[in-house]
């Protein structure tokens, strides 16, 4: 609104000069000025437009109208340039053209310089505070008026001394200041509507993704920005075993690196698994393994990479009784086949643990009281008496298992959640059994 008043003004104020005197540059002032004004109306009604938020319509909000309305004011000031530009030379070439540089009018350059200079600052700040580039538009405009009318106060002073074409000279600088400022704006407003990747953002994102560590993989970094605002599309490699919440942690951890290094940016990021061939040479390790006689197990399948060259490290299991002497002949086979069958591996580390012997138990003869009790917590729990209950005998106490029939209508769901039920009640409430292994069937 300042902008507009000023605008006003000055359009008034050069004009009356410029007729009065007869100077050209001081009529192209006032041309320019209402190009400003034009300039300030559009960015007036395009700040208005690129507050409403995002709608269905315009999911990104629209904040580009200040981008457009910078670009038409644009188009206009090349269009005066043009005009101010032919119209002083050939009041160059022709001459003739007498100009009147009274007092009064070195005094009506003065203040205008003086008003052009406060609305500048004034959009400037404005600008800087609200990222606004339509507000950063006008403020150009403004700023290339005081560099203008400074050089109508020259030609005026130079034709006082007697210098004739001083004011077309200066009417010709004029234009040309207004057409770098034209060819600025359109330049970089064209930029953001075309989503030219803003370089000093896309460098800031870049790096603080990668300072995340080499865990997350960056894929892709599309940037753009509107309103002075700069929005994100990211990609990013995680790998392959990740669990959901992890890759969902790591995407968070993306957001806020990227947030942090461009304030107010809108960030998206979408979470791939890695093309990791460590998972695909484990697997082919794994099965190497296995394929050895006398191995009954094999885990924690690692894959280190050291230098150039790649060494796998695994765990086996053999049979508990197993000598010493034949472990270590089993594992130096592992380490034979694995760095024959699969390429790139030149060293296998083994660790060899036991086979864990299975349990030892036999089937309670005498435990009616058990399982009666049993039984009686079972019903109670899913409402019907179970369908079979066992007792056996182990090394901690007795196991019941129990078979429940539920019927075909009940859910996965719901069979879990009575399964689980009718175990923990008894185990906590039937002496003597220390654990119960609960089967669900219609």
């Amino acid at each position: 609104m300042v902008s507009i008043g000023a605008a006003l003004f000055l359009i008034g104020i050069k004009l009356a000069a410029g007729l009065a005197s007869g100077s050209l540059a001081f009529i192209s002032e006032a041309i320019h000025s209402g190009t400003d004004l034009v300039a300030a109306v559009l960015a007036f009604f395009a700040l208005r437009v690129a507050a409403r938020p995002a709608d269905r319509e315009h999911a990104y909000g629209h904040g580009k109208a200040e981008h457009l309305s910078a670009l038409a004011e644009g188009a206009v000031l090349v269009a005066v340039s043009i005009w101010i530009a032919v119209e002083a030379i050939l009041r160059i070439v022709e001459g003739g053209h007498e100009v009147d540089a009274a007092w009064w009018i070195i005094a009506v350059a003065v203040l205008v310089i003086a008003v052009d200079f406060i609305r500048a600052l004034t959009l400037f700040r404005a600008a800087r505070v609200h990222s606004s580039a339509a507000l950063k538009g006008s403020a150009i405009h403004f700023a290339s008026d005081l560099a203008g009318t400074t050089a109508v106060l020259v030609g005026l002073l130079l034709v006082r001394a007697g210098v004739g074409n001083a004011d077309s000279v200066a009417a010709l600088f004029v234009s040309v200041l207004v057409l770098i400022a034209a060819g600025h704006l359109m330049r970089e407003n064209v930029g953001v509507l075309m989503d030219r990747v803003p370089d000093d953002d896309e460098l800031a994102a870049r790096e603080a993704v990668e300072a995340l560590g080499p865990e997350i993989e960056l894929r892709r970094l599309r940037m753009r920005s509107a309103a002075g605002r700069s929005f994100a599309d990211v990609v990013i490699g995680v790998p392959p075993g990740e669990a959901v919440g992890r890759a969902h942690a790591a995407a968070d951890a993306v957001e806020d690196a990227i947030e942090r290094a461009v304030p107010g940016a809108d960030v998206v990021v979408h979470v791939e698994p890695r093309d990791d061939d460590d998972t695909d040479i484990a697997e082919r390790v794994l099965a190497a393994a296995h394929a050895v006689p006398h191995v009954r197990e094999v885990h924690n399948v690692r894959i280190l990479h050291l230098g150039p060259r790649m060494e796998a490290t695994l765990h086996l299991k053999l049979p508990p009784g197993t000598q010493l002497g034949e472990a270590s002949e089993v594992a130096a086979a592992v380490d034979a086949a694995v760095t024959r069958d699969v390429p790139g591996i030149s060293r296998v580390r083994t660790h060899v643990e036991p086979l864990e012997a299975p349990g030892a138990g036999h089937v309670v003869d005498d435990g009616a009281e058990i399982e009666g009790a049993v039984r009686a917590v079972a019903t109670d729990a899913c409402g019907r008496p179970p369908h079979d209950v066992r007792l056996v005998e182990t090394a901690e106490g007795v196991v019941a298992f129990v078979t429940l029939s539920l019927g075909d209508a009940v859910t996965l769901e719901e069979a879990h959640g009575l399964g689980g039920a009718t175990r923990h009640r008894i185990r906590d409430e039937v002496p003597g059994v220390v654990d119960a292994f609960v089967e669900t069937r219609p």
